[in-house]
């Protein structure tokens, strides 16, 4: 019988400390809300009782960010598609990226001997970088390039275009873009084993259409001996009378031809327009204005100085209070 008591007694504990335990949470969530919103209403009062510092802050901000776009050397920024027809897409965009990696280096002689260009010239190159497309939901549709390089490889649903991919190009010179466009194939075209791949795709694609030649050749000749055999079957034998010695289904070789025609055509449609290493798919646009305009400048500058104005009212607002506290310690 006292078993039973403690029992029930225990239930009764744990059901109150569980009641007590929601409504300990409950408490700080309502208490976790009030401090939020009282923080955001102290926050905005302060905006608003300081609102002719915190407006002098940012027009200190947006002056000192059109002070430093003018004094700054204006650059571009262009972009241009390429497809490339042998060699897969990760290994292209590392060979690319070799003239990225020779611009953050500032190796102008390396990037000058790279796309054949005069050391002068290569210096007014800010950059050149090459991105992947990303494909959303792999229905073969651009979507977005990845600037950040964020995307994961592993994803089976997001991927990787395998068609395409772009190039960026930052330049202080907006007309030397044809030129350095004509410098980036030719630094891709210059390698030696992109060559010797591009060279053996050719000539197996050739092989290819000698075969396809060959084959239907072969099956309208085969089509027409059946034809043939058929019709004397059918011929009228002594005394006008057909003879028909046994069933014979005649062999329709139309669908085998036509399949061979068509993927000889798609191999002719790649040998003739796709015959280079890689394929122009977009050429660059002449850029209008600058990137590094007052905005470029003021993302960085106007939210640091306003950080500043911030605090130097804080720190005049309660300068006794840190002046005692400064005492005691």
């Amino acid at each position: 019988m006292s078993k039973s008591i403690e029992s029930e007694n225990r239930a009764g504990g744990d059901e109150i400390d569980l009641i007590d335990l929601f409504a300990r949470i409950g408490r700080s969530i309502v208490k976790g809300f009030k401090a939020t919103g009282n923080g955001l209403l102290h926050a905005f009062f302060f905006l608003i009782r300081n609102s002719v510092w915190l407006g002098i802050s940012l027009f200190i901000g947006v002056s000192i960010s059109y002070l430093v776009k003018l004094s700054a050397e204006k650059f571009y920024s262009s972009d241009i598609i390429l497809k490339s027809n042998t060699i897969p897409n990760a290994d292209m965009i590392e060979y690319i990226n070799k003239l990225h990696t020779f611009c953050i280096e500032k190796n102008y002689t390396e990037l000058a001997s790279s796309l054949s260009v005069s050391p002068e010239e290569v210096k007014n190159i800010k950059d050149i970088h090459a991105f992947w497309f990303i494909d959303l939901g792999s229905d073969n549709i651009p979507d977005f390039v990845d600037f950040r390089g964020k995307h994961n490889p592993l994803d089976t649903i997001n991927v990787r275009m395998s068609d395409r991919f772009l190039i960026r190009v930052t330049t202080s010179i907006p007309q030397a873009l044809s030129r350095i466009k004509d410098g980036i194939v030719n630094y891709i075209s210059k390698n030696q084993f992109f060559k010797n791949q591009n060279e053996l795709r050719l000539k197996q694609a050739d092989a290819l259409l000698a075969r396809i030649d060959y084959e239907v050749e072969q099956l309208d000749s085969l089509q027409k001996v059946k034809y043939f055999e058929e019709s004397r079957r059918l011929m009228p034998k002594e005394g006008g009378q057909m003879i028909f010695l046994q069933d014979y289904k005649t062999q329709l070789l139309h669908d085998d031809i036509n399949q061979l025609i068509t993927r000889r055509q798609d191999i002719e449609r790649s040998r003739t327009i796709f015959s280079d290493l890689i394929t122009l798919l977009s050429d660059f646009t002449p850029p209008i204005k600058p990137k590094n305009g007052t905005l470029y400048y003021g993302k960085f500058i106007i939210p640091v100085i306003f950080g500043i104005a911030i605090i130097l009212i804080l720190l005049i607002r309660n300068k006794t209070r840190l002046a005692e506290a400064y005492k005691k310690y």
